[in-house]
């Protein structure tokens, strides 16, 4: 899971006229999108190891390919609960500070070529949990695609923003 793109964009706007390309997630019904070029791999999470004392978002370590990836449940860290199901946990792999993760998703979706045009900060109705995390938001055809800020959704500790600096 090598970067094959170190562009670590910004929070701010696309500028108009511009295009971004987004893998969109799902999580229940909400729709996601996370910048393609900080997206590695989508793949299927399986033998997850335990860690203990870490916080409730970190489902456990995994290998991929012989490198060791911290598996985050985005559910979690979301303030969303837990999914029930079949139990597959499709992931999406991402690099932060030099580790590699997995951000645990219930579906990946498809690749979206969007438009500034179409950009629009976070409205002042989406839950504080999610404005600290998001960088603005996508109206799409009768549904918000809710553009996540990889930095924030990846931060613990002393750099996990706060629902106050959204």
């Amino acid at each position: 899971m090598m970067a094959a793109n170190t562009n670590t964009a910004g929070t701010a706007a696309p500028a108009t006229g511009e295009t971004t390309d987004y893998v969109t997630v799902l999580l229940g019904d909400e729709l996601f999108g996370l910048p393609i070029d900080r997206v590695h791999d989508v793949f299927i999470a399986t033998n997850l190891t335990d860690v203990p004392l870490a916080p409730p978002e970190i489902k456990g370590l995994l290998n991929l390919r012989g490198r060791v990836v911290t598996a985050l449940c985005l559910r979690r860290r979301l303030g969303l609960p837990d999914r029930t199901g079949d139990g597959r946990n499709m992931a999406v792999g991402l690099e932060h500070g030099g580790e590699a993760y997995g951000l645990l998703v219930d579906q990946v979706g498809e690749v979206m070529k969007l438009s500034a045009d179409t950009f629009e900060p976070n409205p002042v109705h989406l839950d504080t949990r999610w404005r600290a995390v998001s960088r603005g938001v996508h109206r799409l055809d009768g549904r918000l695609l809710i553009i996540l800020d990889v930095e924030a959704v990846l931060a613990f500790g002393d750099d996990r923003p706060t629902a106050s600096a959204a």
